[in-house]
């Protein structure tokens, strides 16, 4: 069975509420850093996001090669995050990727429920909104559609959106390039880690097995955004994640103790590292805490594809080249089921933290719905 429309927050964005359900309204220890992410993103002082011109990476030249990913490896371990510029994705296809996710959120919400997911029923695809079963017990100020995107023979495409009619195009045109892409990321990170240029991508099922899941965050204008979330606080469970957006703030990383807005750079693509990179380079790469805010001014999109391995088939643990009397490995062999199962957050005096002790095992339908949770981004 479909949720009821009043369920979706879009609905409630568009009822002409002046305060939000206190279902959304952020815990009192949360509510004194929430700031607005305009007045955020016009700041020129305090430290941003790294940029990398990833057609270095192709040079001719090695010493340029090289320096690139120098580059690459000190945002992998100082940042968890980066943005990619000239990063070989046409700017057409990007366009048309937004258009058409924009033109399925712009659909009446009952066509759109159509479309619905059941989460309860273990259908984790498809038009949804996130139900409180997240570290605080609260809900975000989002919708979303999520689906498997590649491998292209593991797709579902009788839930993808056959409105606009070029969705599964241009979905699959972008998802083809973005393969690529993260064989190229990975090629370059296994060298930064010294190990084999294709280690990272066969230590995770290689072409035949890695996961692309795409999920396009919705995140309606609201009325107290000094309230409410977007996404709460968390770390991604990928490998890595690729993120577009339609050019609105409102993703922030929690970097050197602070909660730094990431500003909008043209013709990028931001990528996290996630927690299955942590792990395969024994902690040296960071998956960074972050989060996303909403405003009262603009609707904010994102496309994120989270880069994930089969769930059940290979085991996670630190790459042995990296593993040493000197420096033994950080983390215990799991699945990626395994993984998601034990993350769990809570809350310190210093703020939150990632424990990844078993210590309240996850449903199999909330370990499923978390592997798509990404920021707004």
């Amino acid at each position: 069975m479909a949720p009821a429309l009043a369920s979706r927050v879009e609905s409630l964005a568009t009822s002409g509420i002046k305060s939000i359900p206190k279902e959304y309204v952020r815990p009192e220890e949360e509510l004194s850093n929430i700031t607005n992410v305009f007045e955020e993103e016009k700041k020129k002082e305090g430290p941003q996001v790294p940029t990398i011109d990833l057609k270095e990476i192709e040079s001719e030249d090695e010493e340029v090669r090289a320096k690139c990913r120098e580059k690459l490896n000190k945002a992998a371990e100082e940042w968890g995050v980066m943005y990619l510029v000239n990063h070989g994705i046409p700017n057409e296809v990007i366009n048309r990727l937004k258009e058409a996710g924009e033109a399925f959120f712009s659909l009446p919400i009952e066509e759109k429920e159509k479309y619905a997911n059941d989460q309860g029923s273990g259908k984790i695809q498809g038009y949804g909104s996130k139900l409180a079963n997240n570290a605080s017990g609260q809900l975000e100020w989002e919708d979303y559609f999520f689906h498997l995107a590649f491998p292209e023979d593991k797709r579902d495409l009788s839930i993808w959106p056959k409105t606009p009619s070029d969705y599964i195009e241009v979905t699959t045109e972008y998802t083809r390039h973005l393969r690529g892409l993260t064989t190229k990321l990975l090629g370059a990170l296994s060298l930064c880690l010294g190990v084999e240029e294709d280690r990272l991508e066969k230590e995770v099922g290689g072409m035949e097995d890695l996961l692309l899941q795409l999920k396009i965050n919705y995140y309606p204008i609201c009325p107290q955004p000094e309230l409410a979330l977007g996404v709460e606080a968390h770390t991604d469970v990928s490998l890595l994640t690729f993120l577009l957006h339609n050019m609105v703030p409102g993703l922030q990383l929690f970097y050197e103790g602070k909660w730094v807005i990431a500003k909008c750079v043209p013709d990028s693509i931001l990528v996290h590292i996630g927690d299955t990179l942590e792990i395969l380079s024994n902690g040296k790469y960071k998956s960074i805490l972050h989060r996303g805010l909403v405003n009262k001014e603009k609707v904010r999109i994102s496309w994120a594809v989270f880069c994930e391995p089969p769930k059940d088939k290979i085991i996670l643990k630190p790459l042995s080249e990296l593993v040493t009397e000197t420096e033994p490995a950080k983390f215990p062999p799991r699945t990626f089921a395994q993984h998601i199962q034990q993350k769990i957050f809570r809350k310190t005096k210093e703020g939150l933290i990632r424990n990844t002790v078993q210590e309240e095992p996850q449903t199999t339908q909330t370990i499923q719905e978390d592997s798509a949770k990404c920021v707004p981004k």
